[in-house]
Order: structure tokens, then C-alpha cells, then sequence
């Protein structure tokens, strides 16, 4: 029960910020799905791009980046530290993931930007995000999705106020692309 009651708060702090902040968004409910094969089966057919999360360290642990791309899309680590160009990388612990986003596995999305207050994660953003209407995330807690325009998610990332960047993550994506927010 206490990990419910957690769950709720995590996901009502997330809701209570973008109303606060004037952010538009839909929100539906589903079943526990901390995995993207476990979650398509509850997305709804709205034209939103469901988006992967990963939340890295560097190689000294001073620096945390928050990387997010299309689903359907996977990533090399090593190619990742190329683009990125932020020297060796890894997941960051689950302890790091609390500190400093305030989350768990499986509930990773840019909405745990709002426990960061320090704006110590960098985020990083593929550029083929910008090609859909609106970007779908869980609210810090995977029993939900939220689906957010794509004005509405800019207004969301200048009122969290941490850096962030659009970026080529992919060979096959514009060339020399990087454009900072």
C-alpha cells in the first residue's frame, strides 16, 4: 500500500506543476507498465510518439543526462557517447535516479525534471521528437500515460528550467544537427 501511496504522490506532483505552470495535457490510466513492450498494449491511438528514457551518469558521477528518443528506436551506448560527446557513460543507480529525479525504474520520464532542483540533469532530446503533434510520458509513475503537445512540452521545459539540447541521436538524422533550448 505504501508503494501506491508514493506512486499517487509522484503522479499528483507532476499534475499539480503543469496546472500551476499553465501546461496543457490528457492523462489515461492503465495497468503497471515499467517496460515499453509492457505499456503498448495500453497506448492509445492518438498520434502522439511515445518516447524511451534512459538516465545516465558520466564517468566520474558528477553529471547526469536525461536521454530521450522515439520507442521504436534503440540506442548503442558507445554510439550515444559519441553524439553526446560527454566521454564514457552508464546507467546511473537507482539511488542516483531518486536523488536526483526523484523516480524509480520504470516510471523514467522528463517530468521527474520537476524534483531536480537544482536543474543538475542535463537532458537530452532526439531531434526526430519534433516531427510528431504531441510526445506521450508517464507522469513519474507507470500506472499512466500523459500526452502533451509539442507547445505545450517547450512551455513544460522552460518553466522546469533545466538545460536540454535536440539532437541527431541517429546516422540517419539531419547533419551536424544541434540546436540548444
Amino acid at each position: 500500500m505504501m508503494a501506491d501511496n508514493d506512486n499517487a504522490a509522484r503522479r499528483a506532483r507532476v499534475f499539480d506543476f503543469l496546472r500551476r505552470n499553465g501546461i496543457e495535457y490528457e492523462v489515461y490510466d492503465h495497468p503497471e507498465a515499467p517496460t515499453i513492450e509492457a505499456a503498448r498494449q495500453y497506448w492509445h491511438r492518438d498520434g502522439s510518439k511515445h518516447c524511451k528514457n534512459l538516465f545516465f551518469r558520466n564517468h566520474k558521477g558528477n553529471r547526469h543526462y536525461l536521454v530521450v528518443f522515439d520507442c521504436e528506436r534503440s540506442l548503442a551506448i558507445h554510439d550515444l557517447e559519441h553524439r553526446l560527446r560527454q566521454g564514457k557513460l552508464s546507467f546511473a543507480s537507482e539511488q542516483r535516479m531518486e536523488r536526483y529525479l526523484g523516480l524509480r525504474p520504470g516510471s523514467v520520464s522528463p517530468f521527474g525534471l520537476i524534483n531536480d532542483t537544482e536543474n543538475h540533469v542535463y537532458l537530452f532530446l532526439d531531434r526526430t521528437l519534433l516531427d510528431y503533434p504531441s510526445l506521450s510520458f508517464h507522469p513519474n509513475d507507470n500506472t499512466a500515460t500523459v500526452v502533451i503537445s509539442q507547445r505545450m512540452f517547450r512551455r513544460y521545459l522552460d518553466a522546469v528550467g533545466n538545460s536540454y539540447e535536440y539532437l541527431s541521436l541517429y546516422d540517419d538524422g539531419p547533419e551536424g544537427a544541434s540546436s540548444e533550448g
